[in-house]
Formats: C-alpha cells, sequence, structure tokens
C-alpha cells in the first residue's frame, strides 16, 4: 500500500513538472525567438522555418543599425530618469502612507483606505483626457514634468501602499514601543526600524513601479512629441516608422530596451521572493 502510494505520488510530481516545463517553454520561447531574430537578416526571418533560432551567419550589425537609426541613447536615458524619479518618489509616499495606515490611528482612517483602494479598480483610460486637460492648462505638454509627475501619483503608487502596508503589520510593535520609550520620534522609529526591517516589500514595490513606468506607453505616447523627450516605448514606435520593415533591427532595438528591466528583476530577484512571500502575513 505504502508502494502504491509513494508511486502515485512519483505521478503526480512528473506531471506536475511536465505541465510546469511546457508552461515555461510556451511562455519563454517567443523571447528566445525575438533575440534570436535580432540577429538575423529579413531573408532568414521570413524563410518559413519558425523554430530556426540559430542565425546563420548572425549579423550582429542590426544592433549598432538600431542604436543609429534614432537617439537610442538618448531613449534609453530618458526612461531611466523618468523611471527612476517615478519609483523613488512612489517609494517614499507608499511607504509613508502603508505606515501610515498600519500604525497610526486617526479619524476616517478606514474610510480613506477603501477610498484609496478604489481608486485602483478605474482603468487608467478613465482620467487620460481630464488629465491631458490638466497637463494643457498647466502647460506641461511636451515637458518631462508630464512624464515625471502624473505617474507618481497612479494605481502602482496605490498598490504599493497596500503591499508595505500588509508587510508593516508583520513587524513586531515592541520595537516601535522600545525605541519611543527611548526618545525616538515617529519619522527616526521609520527611518531607523521600520524601513530597514521592511527590505524585502521595499524592493518588491520598487520592481514592481520600475517596471510598469519602464513599460508605459500610452501617456508618454499623448503628452510628449518631441524625439529628444522621447521615453523608450514611444521611441520603438517611432523607430518602428524609421526602420520601415526591417524587422531584424526592429528586434535588436527592442532587445536592447528591455535589457535594464531583467537587470534590476535579477539584482533585486531575492528580495522581491521574499517580499512576495511575507507582505500577506499579519494584516488586519
Amino acid at each position: 500500500m505504502i508502494i502504491l502510494k509513494n508511486k502515485e505520488k512519483k505521478l503526480r510530481k512528473l506531471i506536475l513538472y511536465i505541465a510546469l516545463i511546457l508552461v515555461s517553454i510556451t511562455m519563454i520561447y517567443p523571447f528566445i525567438w525575438a533575440v534570436s531574430a535580432s540577429f538575423k537578416t529579413i531573408q532568414q526571418l521570413f524563410n518559413g522555418n519558425p523554430l530556426d533560432l540559430v542565425p546563420d551567419p548572425a549579423r550582429p550589425q542590426n544592433y549598432s543599425d538600431a542604436w543609429n537609426y534614432v537617439p537610442f541613447g538618448r531613449f534609453l536615458l530618458n526612461t531611466m530618469f523618468v523611471s527612476g524619479f517615478v519609483t523613488i518618489a512612489q517609494l517614499i509616499i507608499g511607504s509613508m502612507a502603508g505606515y501610515a495606515f498600519a500604525r497610526l490611528n486617526f479619524r476616517g482612517k478606514n474610510i480613506i483606505f477603501m477610498a484609496l483602494l478604489g481608486t485602483m479598480m478605474v482603468p487608467g483610460h478613465v482620467t487620460l483626457i481630464p488629465n491631458y486637460v490638466l497637463m494643457r492648462y498647466l502647460d506641461w505638454l511636451n515637458k518631462y514634468q508630464a512624464l515625471l509627475i502624473p505617474p507618481v501619483f497612479n494605481g502602482i503608487c496605490v498598490t504599493g501602499m497596500f503591499l508595505m502596508r500588509q508587510y508593516f503589520f508583520s513587524i513586531p510593535k515592541e520595537l516601535e514601543e522600545a525605541a519611543i520609550i527611548d526618545g525616538c520620534s515617529r519619522i527616526k522609529v521609520f527611518r531607523k526600524i521600520i524601513i530597514p526591517n521592511a527590505k524585502p516589500a521595499l524592493a518588491t514595490f520598487a520592481i514592481i513601479a520600475f517596471n510598469a513606468q519602464w513599460n508605459a506607453f500610452l501617456w508618454p505616447l499623448i503628452v510628449i512629441n518631441d524625439v529628444n523627450k522621447m521615453p523608450v516605448q514611444v521611441g520603438l514606435s517611432y523607430f518602428r516608422g524609421v526602420a520601415s520593415t526591417n524587422w531584424g533591427v526592429l528586434l535588436a532595438g527592442t532587445t536592447i530596451s528591455i535589457v535594464p528591466v531583467i537587470i534590476v528583476f535579477l539584482l533585486f530577484q531575492k528580495y522581491f521572493v521574499k517580499g512576495m512571500l511575507t507582505s500577506g502575513f499579519g494584516g488586519k
């Protein structure tokens, strides 16, 4: 009986592993194909064999062409600057708001918190026109302000606030109480005790915010027309008009654009996994 149970358990595990491998291949194959295609000529791309992943011969010149056809370096710098600014601003606002909702008591706290969560249910497209009208009124169209300020207060900030709030519940109150008895202010407690203990949640929030802003397309497309101020996603759309049907060059530019996101994720992967596993514990 025990042998049969062990065999059944092994069979289930084998089926699970096979299913996971198949799903992983389905998800990663398009990315591998795109990277492979970025080294190919047009003739190699349309040879009728989608499983041909080895370019023969390889054409690394696609990358230099992608870099030179348009100001690709400028696109990357713009996106790094905007994504870095928005991510840092959202980390500050989201962590402080999350701490306030987790630890402080004030009138209407739950109502305000639920109202903020309610904004996550509103699609960004609903507020697109009002925000555009506001940008025009402020004379921020085609300026960096339009890329820097509105995204700070989008749904990602609320998501991060919720994430941080849930994580703060898992930090023992005794640590704060002991620090307050020793004469620490709330701000000092937040800086010296809470933030150092919330690194996994902060890393998770940072990855989500950075990735969302790096891949932002619709809002920058509407408010920015100057090529030298375009972020990389809008720049790729502009690039398509320049490179026309040269898909190898286009895919080379696409590959360049996703490298920073992969690097950020790999650097914070350990904290990201830990933050996702523990951010829901201790919630109320």
